[in-house]
């Protein structure tokens, strides 16, 4: 049997070609011009699977979101819950950083997305938290996460010593962060979660112990 003359093209095959081309090169590179050529084919062959460079994101937007793992909130566990989630949520935007700014605005229409944000609602009013906290706990541990995924903090600083050991006497060792980068960046994750978990953790207390009791039934109820 003869081999096909142009490549086999599929929304899987576009969508990992994406996102090749935005963890190589950036977000603001990627074209479907570029999509073309990575892929061998013409434009006109894309445009047969995806309407836009923006259906294009989405794809690759769904497919990150599917390795976020949200099952720790099976247990019943709200803390444990939140814990897991950021920590995989975190890892998932961490592996391709230059496409979390599109994944920043929100889940659109993004079915893995739409349906962790209900796992992480539902496993928060099911452990006693008002539907108005647990957005609020969502979006919060949202913030936390894509601003340690989009960042570093310790590669922020430059690596010549003479930059600071004259003017900054307190930051006499920052040139050695760049080298020690992924262990402060998890740490200093870790503690932040670790600190927002113990504040939840009081909070919880207070507004459980507000919540109106349900009424006692009445014998002919």
């Amino acid at each position: 049997m003869a081999r096909p003359t142009r490549p086999i093209l599929s929304r899987a095959r576009i969508c990992a070609a994406a996102l090749a081309i935005v963890d190589r090169d950036g977000l603001a590179e990627l074209s479907m011009r570029k999509l073309a050529r990575e892929l061998g084919v013409q434009v006109s062959s894309l445009y047969e699977h995806v309407r836009t460079k923006d259906d294009v994101l989405h794809e690759v937007a769904n497919t990150i979101m599917e390795g976020v793992d949200v099952s720790g909130f099976e247990t019943g566990d709200w803390r444990h819950g939140v814990a897991s989630w950021a920590r995989s949520y975190r890892a998932a935007l961490a592996a391709h950083p230059h496409i979390v700014p599109f994944l920043a605005y929100g889940p659109a229409r993004r079915e893995a997305s739409l349906r962790r944000a209900d796992a992480v609602h539902g496993g928060l009013v099911g452990a006693g938290w008002p539907p108005r906290y647990a957005t609020m706990i969502g979006a919060s541990t949202k913030y936390l996460v894509v601003g340690s995924a989009m960042t570093s903090f310790s590669r922020g600083f430059d690596d010549d010593v003479q930059v600071y050991v004259e003017r900054y006497a307190q930051l006499a060792d920052a040139h050695r962060l760049a080298d020690h980068a992924d262990t402060i960046d998890r740490d200093s994750f870790e503690l932040a979660l670790e600190m927002f978990l113990d504040g939840l953790g009081r909070l919880h207390e207070r507004v459980v112990s507000h919540q109106a009791p349900e009424p006692t039934p009445r014998p002919n109820d």
